[in-house]
């Protein structure tokens, strides 16, 4: 029987998660569940699957948690502290699923146990401190694997392949909200507008960062730092029925694409499951009904969140930390109607200039005391550059 945490069981990674973990109750063990404030759903997570320990983040919501879970057997705990000592409790998978940079302590905490896997939807643990988790998983033996689409898509294509034939990565878009507009337009976008995705019905803040690409310059971030590959081989490309997550591109001209449905629950269960392949509630294409694909340029003017990622990417060392900190803070002023849409990218900019003109800041040593630190300074930044621009 396995041992299972999930970090983010409340939001809809994890619940994708718990879903397949349910499906197969007698081959998993529970041992951590942990959540935000969403109280009732973590309970009742928590008391169906019989976990050890169920966590939220909030220290206000233990009292409700305590309640919530009174006479079930499982111990309610609230707080960073607990969050890390629910990631040091033996366990031989773990969903990183936390939402931003407080995703990145449990799941350095949790690579510390000898030969675990840490299953890893938490873009930010590789954007801000890509080496450390690589380094951390190789310390002890344990390994990282992908559960984003796209990044699951690339593991899965380069199965059996070696590293060095790899010519170029292809990540796809889905292009937002905004793909079909025109680029004269876009300053005057509301939040309202941003929120209105084509393919998907997904969170405030992902939906509007999947409209400015920030998401996908965050992935690109990851892509350098979980395979690898030099900058110039990430390509992405705008595909908008988003059935191809990703492409990989060998010397000898073949791509290898890897096709399915836009359902989490593939990447995750791949993840799950590793090295083996099960079967997935998820449903089958049908490619005569699907008729044709389509792809665009993902053009850097309507979108300069990617080409800011390159710059990250040359950059190295804390660069990644100053764009997610600066990225969440632009971010924050948009949906307060501090900022325009376009001026999410001016800010990061804006940041990412004044803080690379520090000496030592951004080549300084990837540690959390050092990251905490560059993500205060980009925050503090970030709401200067936003001040100056208020609408």
């Amino acid at each position: 029987m396995r041992r299972i945490s999930v970090f983010g069981a409340t939001g809809s990674i994890g619940q994708n998660t718990l879903d397949l973990i349910s499906r197969d109750a007698e081959g998993y063990r529970v041992v951590a569940l942990t959540g935000g404030n969403n109280i009732s759903r973590l309970a009742e997570d928590a008391r169906r699957l019989k976990a050890e320990v169920a966590v939220t983040a909030n220290e206000d919501c233990l009292p409700a948690l305590r309640d919530a879970l009174a006479g079930s057997g499982v111990e309610a705990a609230a707080g960073q502290a607990a969050l890390l000592e629910a990631a040091h409790r033996p366990a031989d998978w773990v969903m990183s699923a936390i939402v931003g940079a407080a995703g990145l302590q449990p799941g350095l905490a949790a690579l510390r146990q000898p030969g675990m896997t840490l299953a890893l939807a938490n873009k930010e643990s590789l954007v801000t401190a890509g080496a450390l988790l690589m380094e951390t998983a190789r310390e002890h033996k344990a390994r990282v694997l992908p559960v984003d689409s796209e990044h699951s898509a690339v593991f899965q294509a380069l199965v059996g392949e070696d590293m060095s034939a790899v010519e170029r990565i292809i990540l796809t878009a889905s292009g937002g909200a905004f793909r079909d507009w025109p680029l004269e337009a876009l300053a005057e976008a509301t939040v309202e507008e941003a929120c209105n995705h084509p393919n998907w019905d997904m969170g405030q803040r992902i939906t509007i960062d999947s409209a400015s690409m920030f998401n996908k310059a965050l992935e690109v971030i990851e892509t350098r730092e979980y395979f690898g590959v030099d900058p110039g081989a990430i390509e992405v490309v705008v595909h908008p029925e988003s059935l191809i997550h990703a492409l990989v591109g060998f010397r000898d001209g073949a791509l290898m694409a890897h096709v399915g449905p836009p359902d989490m629950r593939h990447a995750i269960g791949y993840a799950l499951h590793w090295p083996e392949r099960r079967e997935l509630p998820v449903s089958r294409l049908d490619l005569v009904q699907i008729g044709q694909l389509n792809f665009r340029n993902a053009c850097e003017v309507r979108w300069p969140a990617l080409r800011l990622a390159r710059e990250v990417m040359e950059a190295g060392g804390l660069a990644g930390a100053v764009f997610n900190a600066a990225k969440d803070a632009a971010l924050d002023g948009f949906i307060a109607r501090q900022l325009k849409f376009t001026q999410m990218a001016e800010v990061v900019e804006d940041v990412l200039t004044e803080l690379s003109g520090e000496p030592g800041l951004i080549d300084a040593a990837i540690t959390l005391d050092n990251l905490a630190h560059v993500d205060h300074l980009a925050k503090d930044a970030a709401r200067r550059a936003i001040d100056t621009r208020k609408s």
